[in-house]
């Protein structure tokens, strides 16, 4: 398994600019801020829906959207995906004629940065996944996993105002995306697992999000059972996980975490005493 297949690239010119201002000393600073932009996604000729997003990986945005809002089956074939960043459009063609009109009616804005959408019944899949029951999380992967994610260069520690979202197998962190919500992030991964054929089984989800409904019900949805957060929770995210048998972790710093859901598959092999603390968060400097 190799780390870090797609890791974020915090240099990249398109996703951030310097802007200039003063601090709280009245002194001229330079700061690179995250540059967002919105895109607006199309399926066959249909207008679904115009995301904020630093639109990175658009193809896998779009993928992983329709996805994860059952609007794309497993088994369809896309046709072509055609993006226009001075339009902000991606198209994205299918072999199956569709029609979401009445679909499109039903609009719930969600607890995700950037406003975050779902359409129609979000459960509607939900009840008929049965998650891995012999998946299993050793407390050193936790461990593990958060140094080799919170020390990889990233357009967070750069630029802050950005989420991150991680898959992983074991202790390796594999597929590393950002975006300005963390559901957008989440939809790129799913768009990268559905495009290369990539196996939910044995993955686990990192976030630097909150757990809420919508990202138990996209982690579900994606068929993968375990989920890390240095975040908290919400009280319905954990209901639902453990309606699903999800296994949830959150508030993951240093040598502590939470597990609210789904601890049955958790395997003690670390011993907390000797993980060091976290430092404390990032302090991102201005240019003076």
């Amino acid at each position: 398994m190799k780390e870090f297949t797609i890791a974020p690239d915090a240099k990249a010119p398109n996703l951030s600019e310097i802007l200039e201002g003063v601090d709280h000393t009245g002194t001229s600073v330079s700061l690179p801020v995250v540059v967002e932009k919105p895109l607006t996604l199309f399926l066959n000729g249909q207008e679904i829906v115009t995301m904020m997003t630093i639109a990175d990986y658009p193809d896998y945005l779009a993928l992983g959207y329709l996805l994860n809002q059952n609007m794309l089956r497993e088994d369809d074939h896309v046709t072509g995906i055609d993006y226009d960043d001075d339009l902000g459009v991606v198209v994205v063609r299918t072999a199956r004629k569709t029609d979401f009109e009445e679909k499109l009616k039903k609009k719930t804005q969600t607890s995700g940065c950037a406003q975050g959408t779902v359409f129609g019944d979000v459960m509607e899949k939900f009840e008929d996944i049965c998650l891995d029951p012999d998946a299993v999380l050793k407390t050193s992967w936790i461990y593990t996993l958060s140094r080799k994610i919170n020390q990889q260069p990233s357009l967070y520690l750069e630029t802050g105002a950005i989420h991150g979202c991680v898959l992983c197998e074991e202790n390796v962190p594999l597929i590393y995306m950002e975006d300005v919500g963390r559901h957008n992030a989440i939809d790129k991964i799913a768009g990268y697992m559905w495009r290369h054929k990539v196996s939910p089984k044995a993955k686990i989800f990192y976030t630097t999000g909150r757990l809420t409904s919508e990202m138990v019900i996209k982690t579900v949805q994606m068929q993968i059972s375990i989920v890390i957060s240095r975040s908290g929770f919400t009280a319905w995210g954990v209901d639902l996980a453990r309606q699903a048998g999800l296994t949830l972790i959150g508030r993951a710093k240093g040598k502590r975490f939470v597990c609210l859901s789904g601890a049955e598959r958790l395997v003690y092999d670390a011993d907390p005493d000797q993980v060091p603390e976290e430092s404390g968060k990032f302090q991102r400097k201005a240019s003076r």
